[in-house]
């Protein structure tokens, strides 16, 4: 009988080295993609074309982990690296036929019936929530339905009440105020439509700091959105901000003019001017061009534990 150990000791050992090459110029391949979208502003979702041309307006049959979905492309074929995609492609059905689209606008009309009776339902559980949106899947093998509260609910009845009218699977989300604001969509404190319900796909971090750094007030008021929390629109401008800051003394800067050393006191961004108190003469402010200066010091824009605490919730 043959000796399998000497057979395991004669195989050639793995090349690490190799492998972990081939596995890099993989990832470094591009691959063709579409984008597909299944809300007006929704998140854009990646799919393999398999060879087939798409232009952008049409609809699609994809299957995702909610069940088979119609969407729209956004994003015609392209190639893209495969190191950027963070999880495998999934293949497109096919075209949307017209019996599909049929099906989805019947779907629609479904979803505004579904909303009534989750309206009715959460009156008839006295539930402490806010019906906010319902979600037919185009299979409709599953109905979502979106809500706010300002609390955990216990809504196991609401679920088995749902299920038992629909006969399909039922799933409760509770959003934040943001999903809120774009679901339903209004007019921001600039007049225009908002910006997260008009063309904002995904939602971008905005924080105090940004508002301090852009001189902003710190009052509530002035700088969320009707949402309640930090404008969206404080991340627009932010990059030209950072880049005025790297080039600007900042308040509490000690520096080097012409007329003596001293500490900046405020500062213009914009314009680029400063205004200086001097050691020589601390009680007249002398207001010059940051090019006309010499950092000897610098200081940093800080949001103050105090201002933190009390604004910390516009940024949940």
């Amino acid at each position: 009988m043959e000796n399998n150990d000497y057979f395991t000791e004669k195989i050639a050992p793995k090349n690490k080295t190799a492998d972990t090459q081939t596995a890099n110029e993989e990832l470094s391949e591009n691959v063709e993609i579409i984008g597909i979208r299944f809300k007006d502003l929704g998140k854009v979702y990646y799919f393999a074309p398999i060879g087939v041309s798409f232009k952008q307006g049409e609809k699609v049959i994809v299957e995702t982990t909610r069940g088979v979905e119609c969407g729209e492309v956004v994003l015609s074929n392209r190639e893209m690296p495969r190191a950027s995609l963070s999880t495998p492609l999934k293949p497109i059905i096919r075209k949307a036929t017209e019996n599909d689209e049929k099906q989805l606008e019947r779907n629609r009309i479904k979803e505004e019936e579904i909303m009534q009776t989750f309206i009715e339902k959460i009156h008839q559980h006295k539930l402490e929530m806010k019906p906010i949106d319902v979600d037919y899947t185009f299979d409709g093998s599953k109905i979502l339905f979106y809500f706010t509260s300002e609390s955990r609910v216990d809504f196991r009845d609401l679920v088995k009440d749902l299920a038992a009218i629909y006969r399909t699977r039922i799933e409760l989300r509770q959003i934040g105020v943001r999903d809120e604001a774009k679901m339903l969509g209004g007019l921001g404190v600039c007049g225009r439509p908002f910006c997260c319900s008009s063309f904002l796909g995904e939602f971008q971090p905005v924080s105090i700091k940004m508002a301090k750094e852009q001189q902003l007030s710190l009052n509530p008021t002035k700088i969320s959105g009707t949402c309640g929390r930090l404008m969206c629109c404080l991340k627009y401008e932010q990059n030209c901000y950072e880049d005025f800051l790297r080039t600007t003394p900042k308040c509490g800067a000690c520096v080097e003019t012409t007329e003596g050393r001293g500490f900046v006191t405020d500062v213009n961004l914009l314009t680029g001017m400063l205004t200086i108190k001097l050691d020589k003469k601390p009680d007249v402010p002398f207001i010059v061009n940051k090019e006309e200066v010499k950092v000897i010091k610098d200081a940093q824009v800080r949001v103050s534990r105090n201002e933190l605490k009390d604004l910390k919730k516009l940024e949940d």
